[in-house]
This record gives structure tokens, sequence and C-alpha cells, in this order.
């Protein structure tokens, strides 16, 4: 009978899998190999794509008369410094005793492709293949993804997919960087006064470059708009409220060019105006709106979404998160990182009671893995938009095992903060949405005219009380500081509500139309327009999410969200790769994404040659192509004859410009935005 060989992406994955067997297992050089079963591993990538001039020495040299270059057939060849380990991963897969093969690499596209990457250069035949794939670590979950192992051939289309996104990057790569750089690097190099500039090109990474220009230049480009508003002041039994002026049918200012939205005027002096009309005129009560308002807990995390809390959190980049959740993961604690789904799958809700259940070994989440397991409010999880198996892909979303918990002695501050992060919101969908009672006041004043219509004017103040905490009482988290007062009071009032007391709600509940109110008084006050914000690190990881648009709202965000500008796996390499090339510009205090000179100017290149580049709704419409490749909708020849195209007409279109000489009133109108200080 032969044995089985087990391959893993790396070697301390490739020991999970060791350990799961419980076999007598030896320790050679590159494998460990018990009675039955021979375990060996990868170290990431075995194999690459070979450089142009392998193919002919012509393509080492930079010319414009070799472009386009299209190999009919791609050539690859073992990394150097990974071929001792390959010539091993060869020897095992051809090894006459092993007849079944057990692929364990990540259970995702870009595992896919190294797997089948040291299949082809080893020329394996005649050997039963199995794709082993699982969401986490544990023993429990190991064995469950070898026992329901499917055939590998099961995974093909996810693997061309993976061949032709490994193409795409290498050839728009290749040929647009030395496009461009042939054609555009003189003028870059001479207006830096440099000997040459080489101008680095990707599918995805100019895209984000340009979505980053873009941004700077709206924030240069912005007027700011000076707006005033008029707030009554009042005293409700001693407690001093500000109710805020909007325009109404009633008022005289109802459709007035000199409003500012509802809610301000253009100038202050009309804000004046509004008052002197006002003063000595009794304001009374004209109507009281109360209405209960609830907040459901939110999704759970999908690596984007991770990625943008813990810049805003711990202010740590996209990479510093991905690092950090691998690693919980590799230590079992956590289920894998690299997914884009926020949901769990039904298989994973009918199970969920042994992840909650695990977490009562954790000290500050024990009361609330009781709470849920004494409810028993995780028993009905399956319903409710928190379980879907629609939207989820290769992985369901981020959550904790239930286990590895001896292994969080050894990880960091940063790690243990990040775990705690993922556990309360996990924890959270069990529980109640929080409530809040919200009462609205609408005041005002009339104005009597002899021979004119009545004119009134109203005043607004909102406020809400938690009525119940619900799920908010799981997610106060030990590595924030509390709210200050001061803090919470600014929040309140940007959002236009204030966080009242249940006193202060019941009095003005109690309050009839017609009441008169005591004042104290009017205060305008002024505000100017925002520009828009610029990029910090994780929230450019949302908008490559949702290809290229910025979106604040949780819910949205769920319902709109489509492939993408690259993928989970990648977005966070790709905005290191950038700031690297010195293309953008990382504030490593405050997580800041701005462009550098060198950034824009690669911008205004590619703008005025390949403009395609740096559109987001392009860009992620490769993504879906591939997706739809790797689900079967498309073959592998219709997407390289699509990308093969698109390769050829942008290179011929180029190649018949002659637009050097205008870049430099570009180059100009950013280097001013750079000038040093001598």
């Amino acid at each position: 009978m032969g044995k089985s060989l087990y391959i893993a992406e790396k070697p301390s994955v490739a020991q999970e899998f060791a350990k799961a067997l419980k076999m007598d297992m030896r320790s050679y050089n590159g494998y460990r190999e018990g009675e039955g079963a021979v375990v060996t591993w990868c170290v990431g990538h075995l194999v690459t794509m070979s450089y142009p001039e392998v193919y002919d020495m012509k393509y080492k040299k930079w010319s414009l008369a070799t472009l386009p270059f299209i190999p009919q057939e791609f050539k690859y060849e073992v990394i150097k410094s990974a071929s001792a380990q390959f010539q091993i991963v060869k020897g095992l897969l051809n090894r006459e005793d092993i007849d079944t093969i057990y692929v364990c690499t990540d259970s995702g596209r870009e595992g896919e492709y190294i797997y089948r990457l040291v299949e082809q250069m080893s020329g394996v035949k005649d050997k039963k293949r199995k794709r082993v794939w699982i969401d986490s670590q544990t023993e429990e979950e190991i064995l469950r993804g070898i026992r329901e192992a499917k055939d590998l051939s099961e995974y093909d289309n996810l693997a061309d997919s993976a061949y032709l996104r490994a193409k795409e990057d290498y050839l728009m790569g290749i040929n647009f960087s030395r496009l461009l750089t042939l054609k555009y690097g003189n003028a870059i190099a001479s207006y830096l006064h440099e000997k040459y500039s080489v101008i680095s090109v990707g599918r995805v990474m100019t895209c984000v470059l340009g979505m980053v220009v873009r941004r700077e230049r709206e924030i240069r480009e912005f007027v700011k708009t000076p707006f005033y508003r008029v707030l009554a002041k009042l005293n409700l039994q001693g407690r001093k409220i500000d109710a805020e002026w909007r325009v109404n049918p009633d008022s005289i200012y109802f459709q007035s060019p000199k409003l500012y939205k509802e809610n301000g005027f253009l100038k202050e002096e009309t804000a004046k105006e509004l008052i002197v009309s006002l003063e000595n005129l009794p304001m009374y009560v004209e109507k009281v709106e109360k209405k209960k308002e609830t907040k459901n807990p939110p999704l759970l995390y999908n690596l984007a979404e991770l990625q943008n809390d813990c810049s805003k959190f711990f202010k740590i980049s996209p990479d510093e998160t991905l690092a950090t959740v691998q690693e919980l993961y590799e230590k079992k604690l956590v289920t894998y990182p690299r997914t884009d789904a926020r949901v769990l799958s039904t298989a994973v809700a009918k199970e969920i009671h042994k992840n909650i259940g695990g977490l009562r070994n954790i000290p500050g989440m024990r009361p609330f893995a009781e709470e849920v397991l004494e409810k028993g409010t995780y028993q009905n999880i399956a319903k409710t938009r928190y379980v879907n198996d629609k939207q989820i892909t290769d992985h369901y979303a981020i959550i904790p095992t239930g286990q590895g918990f001896g292994a969080l002695k050894s990880v960091n501050e940063r790690g243990v903060n990040v775990y705690e992060a993922i556990v309360r919101r996990f924890l959270a969908i069990f529980y109640p949405p929080a409530i809040y009672q919200k009462v609205t006041l609408t005041t005002a004043v009339t104005i009597e005219k002899a021979s004119e219509k009545q004119q009134k004017e109203q005043f607004y103040a909102s406020f809400k009380v938690l009525a119940d905490a619900g799920y908010l009482k799981v997610m106060n988290y030990s590595f924030q500081k509390k709210k200050t007062a001061a803090k919470e009071d600014a929040e309140s009032s940007e959002s236009g509500e204030e966080i009242g007391d249940e006193d202060l709600l019941a009095h003005i509940s109690s309050l009839k139309k017609k009441d008169l109110l005591d004042m104290e008084g009017y205060e305008i006050k002024e505000g100017e327009t925002s520009p828009p914000k610029r990029y910090n690190s994780g929230s450019m990881i949302l908008a490559m999410e949702n290809a290229g648009q910025l979106i604040e709202d949780e819910e949205l965000r769920a319902q709109i969200k489509g492939s993408g500008i690259g993928t989970s796996a990648t977005r966070a390499e790709i905005l290191k790769k950038l700031v690297a090339n010195k293309y953008l510009a990382l504030n490593k205090k405050t997580q800041i994404i701005t462009p550098t000179l060198m950034g824009e100017m690669i911008y205004d290149v590619v703008n005025a040659s390949i403009r395609s580049l740096l559109n987001p709704e392009l860009t992620a419409s490769w993504e879906k192509g591939l997706t739809y490749v790797a689900e079967g909708s498309i073959t592998s020849d219709e997407y390289m004859e699509k990308l093969t195209n698109f390769i050829k007409s942008r290179t011929s279109g180029v190649l018949g410009l002659n637009n050097q000489y205008l870049l430099r009133g570009q180059f100009d109108k950013a280097a001013q935005f750079y000038k040093t200080k001598k």
C-alpha cells in the first residue's frame, strides 16, 4: 500500500498537519515521514515566471522595437534561493511509493498557484491528487479538510484564474513599464536633474496611485465656503440647550438665495437680520416627537474591515495588520484571514457554539461567552444577516476559533489587541441591537405682520439616551481610553444630536404644544465647508475593496460590495510597494497617505498615455473577469485574448504619441507643492 504526501505552503503549517495526523514521524531534511504518510512544505513560492531575456537575449535591452512582448508560451523557473527545497519536494512528488498527494497550500488563489507551479516544474504523473481546503489550523479543521478533500481537478478553474492573474501582472508590468520609461523616462529624469528614471507601472498599483493623486488635487482645488448658523439658547429646568434654526415654508427665507443649505446663511449679516427680527418675541413649543432608534451589531470582520479598524485603533499599516492576523491564524487563534466575506456559512453556524464555548477561557470575555451560551442566542444565528452562503466565495469571515489560548502568551501586545477586536466583533452578533430613545423638540417664533402672510421661524433640538445597551456592552475595548465628557459632547454636537439624560428627556416629553420657553438669547455660530479627507491606510483598503469608492456607511458597503481592486491577499502589499517606490508617502503616526512629487509625475505620464490604467472601474472589471474564470463562466482563452488585445492596442497608441514636451507644464503645476525649504 502506497503512502500519502501532504504538501503545505510553509514549514509551520506542515508541522500542524504532521501533529494532526498523530503518526510517529521522523524528521529529515525538508520533510517528515511516518509509516503511512510524508509531510513536506514549500517556502512560499518555489517557482516564478522567467524574465524576458530567457525567451531571447534581444529582450534584455529595453527597446521600443521589441514591444509589445507577448510570448506564445510562458516560461517558468525555480527561484534560486529556494532551489534546495524545490529539489526535495520534486523528489517526494515523484517517489514511487507515494500514490496520493494532498495539496495543503493556503486555501485561495495564490495557494493554488504555488502548488500548481511546483507540480508543473516537477513533471508529476500518474498520482491521485486531492485538495485540502480549510478555514483554520485547528486539529479538528485539518482532519475535516483531509477527510473531505476533493479531487484537485475540481479546482482547475481556480488554478486557471491564478495563472492568468500572474500573466496579466507580468505582461502589463513589463510592457507598460518599459514603454513609458522609454517614452517618458528622460522627461522625468531631466526635470528632477537625475541620470535616468524608471517608470514602474502595474495593473492595480497604478490605479491606486491615481486615486491618491486625484484626492490630493481635489483638496488643493477646494475653496472653503463660510456659513453662519443661528442658535437659540434655551433654559430647560436649569439645563442650557441649543436649538438650531432651520428654514421652513413659512419662513421669510424660504427658497432664498441667501441660504447655505437649510440651516445656515452665506453671510453673517443675514444671520444678524434674523436675530434682530426675533428679539423680544416669545418662543413656544411647536412639536415634540418621540421615537425609538435601534443600532444593529456590525457584520463580522473580513480582512479589509479589520485593516481599516486597525489603522484607526492602533495606527498600523494594512501589511502590519495582515502580518499580525496571519500570526494569530498560524497559532490557531483565528480563522483564515485573507477573506472578503463578512458572514458565516450555514455549516459553520451549526457548530458555532464550540467557538463561543472556547472563549470562556479568556477572563475578559468569559461573562459574554457564558451569557450567549446560557441564553442560547447562538441557536437562531443561521436565520440572521450574519449567515449567508451566497456571500462567501473561498472563506467565511474572520472569527476566533475558540482554541489556541496557550499561544496567546507568546503574542505581542498588538497581536493581543487585534485578537480582542476580532473576539468582541464576533460575540456582538449574538446580542440584541442597542436601543436609543430619541426626542426631537421643534420650537417656533411667530412674527405678526399686518399686511403680509404671518412669518414663522423654527428651531430644532434633538436628544437621545441609551435605553438598552444591547451589543454595545461587548464593545468596550480594553485598549481604548474612555472618552471624556467633553469629547462626547463635541462628537454629539457634530452629528446634530446631544446625548441627554433621562430627566431631560422626561421633561421635554412632558412639554405641550404652545408652551412658552425660557429664552436666554441667540448666538451666531460660524462654520466653513470642509475639503475631502485624505485617505489613510485603512480607508484606502476599503476604497480598493469597493472599486475606488470610499463608502463610510458600513451597511451600504455590505450591499454594493463587488470584486474591487486587487484582492484581500494583495491590497496591503500593493500599498507597501507604492510607498517603497517613493510614489506615495505614508505617515506612520497618523497612517495618512499622500503622493510624492515623483508619484504625481508618474500619474501625469500615465494620464497622458494610458489613461485607462487609472480607472478604478476598469481595474475592478479585470478582477471580476478573473472571478468569472474561477467560476467557469468564461474560459482562459477568452480572458487571454482580451488581455493581449488591451496590451497591443495601448502599446500601439503610446508609440504614436509625441507629447513629452506637454508634460513640463503639468510637472511645474505639481512641483510648486513640493518646494523644499533652503
